[in-house]
């Protein structure tokens, strides 16, 4: 006899038809109290980032740091270079000329803040990700066409299977799927 094992719940997928009806849901989940919420569409839908509740605050101050390193390393490899390692006195000019430094340190604040500006997002953001359970919904493949689809997670505090799925009802999609952790 074969026993079917039970996987986790990862989450409820609601399927929409317009960018008005994922907006309207989403807003309905977020003012519900849930905060581990994904929106997915097959092109930039405005203001679902805040419908969902996504606050990007770590990037910015990321770079800021990045860019202040990088003004340093800037400042600090030409000082040293020009005034300590290889001095050339022309001319009676001083050695550390930071007028002279200027270019290349903010060219090197570009530098590290974009580098890290990338990188930062790609590791908070958890890519390169070949495989996430929301793959296997119903449909999904047509996230990149013409559907539009609201995730709850079952992470999150408020999740509730029946109240959860009666408020994504109550939102009036085209189909209420549940995910499953397991491939």
């Amino acid at each position: 006899m074969l026993v079917k094992e039970t996987s986790a719940l990862y989450g409820l997928i609601a399927e929409f038809d317009t960018p008005e009806e994922l907006m309207a849901a989403a807003e309905k989940a977020r003012d519900a109290g849930y905060k581990k919420l994904d929106a997915f569409a097959p092109f930039p839908v405005e203001g679902l980032s805040a419908a969902i509740g996504f606050k990007d605050k770590y990037i910015p101050i990321i770079m800021l740091f990045a860019g202040l390193f990088g003004t340093a390393w800037g400042f600090g490899i030409q000082i040293f270079s020009l005034g300590v390692h290889y001095p050339l006195n022309i001319g009676g000019r001083p050695m550390w000329s930071w007028p002279n430094f200027v270019p290349i340190a903010f060219e090197a604040t570009v530098l590290t803040a974009a580098f890290t500006g990338v990188f930062s997002m790609f590791g908070l953001n958890g890519l390169p990700q070949p495989y996430h359970p929301v793959f296997n919904a119903p449909n999904f493949d047509r996230a990149s066409t013409d559907k539009f689809f609201l995730l709850i997670e079952a992470k999150d505090p408020k999740f509730d299977l029946s109240g959860t799925r009666q408020l994504l009802q109550s939102a009036n999609p085209v189909l209420i799927s549940e995910i499953d952790v397991e491939r």
